[in-house]
């Protein structure tokens, strides 16, 4: 006979069961030429963005694929993004996807967030970015005008925000890009040797 106290530490166990029995995120190493950054993809919350991303590693689209662009906050020069990708590769690139905006998903562009470039919503691709500090404003909010939706976060650096940082301080061109993008593109540009699972 089960006494009331065995039942209520059964009922915790079985309630703890699928905490344990969920698997884990998938994760990927992009390896750079300055080393490596390993990223958590959730897929549990933006599923669309994080399996386009892993669809890119396992067909090894983004070997050879580069850093590019190191965009620094004016209120504080160490935090900001780095950019990477194919830069419209036609030869690599997938579909593009439907956009996933954070208030969706629930994510944020918090420090170390990786996140999905695009142009309109439903244009993105490949190209993404990885946060350096807080830049929440690249979150979608519904009460600004225009378009309002942000950008599609789909994962984070769990290692490697040291080879982040060493790329968002690397050498920019002063004429090279367009628009707000001019003094912002890498020179050289920074090498993705490799993106595979881990």
């Amino acid at each position: 006979m089960i006494s009331r106290r065995g039942l209520i530490a059964a009922g915790g166990a079985l309630a703890a069961w699928p905490a344990l029995s969920q698997a884990a995120l998938p994760r990927a190493r992009l390896t750079t030429a300055l080393g490596d950054i390993d990223l958590e993809l959730a897929t549990d919350k933006a599923p669309i963005s994080a399996n386009n991303f892993l669809a890119y590693v396992d067909q090894k689209r983004l070997d050879g694929s580069s850093f590019y662009r190191a965009m620094k906050l004016v209120a504080d020069p160490l935090d900001g993004l780095i950019q990477g990708g194919l830069q419209g590769n036609p030869a690599k690139m997938l579909p593009p996807i439907a956009h996933e905006p954070t208030t969706k998903t629930g994510l944020s562009h918090k420090d170390g967030t990786i996140s999905l470039a695009r142009y309109a919503p439903g244009t993105a691709t490949c190209d993404f970015f990885i946060c350096i500090g807080d830049v929440t404003s690249l979150d979608a909010d519904p009460t600004q005008s225009g378009d309002n939706q942000g950008f599609a976060a789909f994962g984070h650096v769990v290692a490697g925000m040291d080879v982040v940082k060493k790329i968002l301080t690397s050498p920019v061109s002063p004429t090279k890009g367009q628009d707000s993008m001019k003094g912002q593109m890498l020179d050289p540009e920074i090498a993705i040797l490799t993106a595979r699972r881990i």
